[in-house]
């Protein structure tokens, strides 16, 4: 077969920047050979035009303008070519039988300490949204409690907003930092979360609508967890019925990950009238688990 015209120079011009990749942290070269060899094979599969380059590196710069201190574009990026997905997959394996992680997303910011059993619901939405319960433990893999675990929860209101993007919302409404008590139990009270479209007034929208693709996530409640002597843990707990768990524009749905919001009428929550409840127990993984 007759090699494509330009190869023997672009081999060249491969091994010439490869060759330059210097420097004493050895991590730091392997990542930056493995970018710069991908990149050059992608160039020699696309063969792209200058102008559609050009057009790449407008975007990515736009990406970056579109970023700001409650808005990452460029986690969104990654997250709409799941990468990272892909990224959480290959670093958190362990036991069959821990709560699979999932990604953290753009809208983490930091929350405000709550007591467990709190209302979490401080704005609009409590007026209007379906009054929710989640509740479970946090033990290790064996099923042990784990006490003073420290959960960092938020979400998305009944009308799929956060409160970065919402005026009507206080700073901090719907999130939580919640610790367990001696049994691993947790607790509190919210509204159901509905699914809800990504940003998509900035470049990443632009391209989700260019590929065809629908911005919806699933409706969800993110969980970071955090307890001495076990790994930390970024999660989700999705709802059971939401028409997007098959097509979450994330690609972040786990099965282990997704729970029935139930009708419930049980006294411990001290709820006024008819609320849903969801049971979701967290498994942790050990420090120094080889698995």
């Amino acid at each position: 077969m007759t090699p494509e015209p330009g190869t023997d120079r672009l081999d060249a011009l491969l091994a010439q920047v490869l060759g330059s990749v210097a420097g004493e942290d050895a991590r730091l070269r392997e990542l930056v050979g493995g970018i710069v060899t991908h990149l050059h094979a992608f160039v020699r599969e696309t063969r792209p035009t200058e102008a559609e380059w050009l057009s790449a590196v407008d975007f990515l710069v736009r990406v970056g303008h579109t970023c700001t201190e409650t808005r990452n574009e460029f986690i969104l990026l990654s997250d709409m070519l799941g990468v990272t997905s892909a990224v959480d997959e290959v670093n958190h394996t362990g036991p069959p039988t821990m709560t699979p992680s999932s990604v953290e997303g753009p809208f983490h910011s930091p929350a405000p300490p709550r007591p467990l059993g709190a209302w979490i619901a401080e704005g609009p939405e409590r007026r209007r949204g379906e009054p929710t319960v989640v509740h479970g433990r946090v033990t290790d893999c064996d099923g042990v409690p784990v006490a003073g675990a420290v959960l960092d929860v938020w979400q998305a209101d009944d009308a799929g907003h956060y409160d970065s993007q919402d005026p009507e919302q206080p700073d901090g409404n719907l999130r939580a930092l919640l610790t367990t008590g001696p049994d691993g139990a947790y607790w509190f009270r919210t509204v159901l979360p509905s699914s809800y479209p990504v940003p998509t007034d900035g470049p990443v929208g632009e391209l989700l609508r260019a590929i065809g693709r629908h911005p919806m996530r699933p409706a969800h409640v993110h969980v970071k967890v955090r307890a001495a002597g076990h790994r930390p843990l970024t999660t989700h707990v999705f709802v059971a019925g939401d028409p997007y768990l098959g097509s979450d524009a994330a690609f972040a749905v786990k099965d282990a990950l997704v729970a029935d919001f139930r009708p419930s009428a049980d006294p411990r929550f001290g709820m006024d009238g008819p609320f849903l409840a969801a049971e979701f127990d967290i498994r942790l993984v050990k420090e120094g688990d080889p698995r």
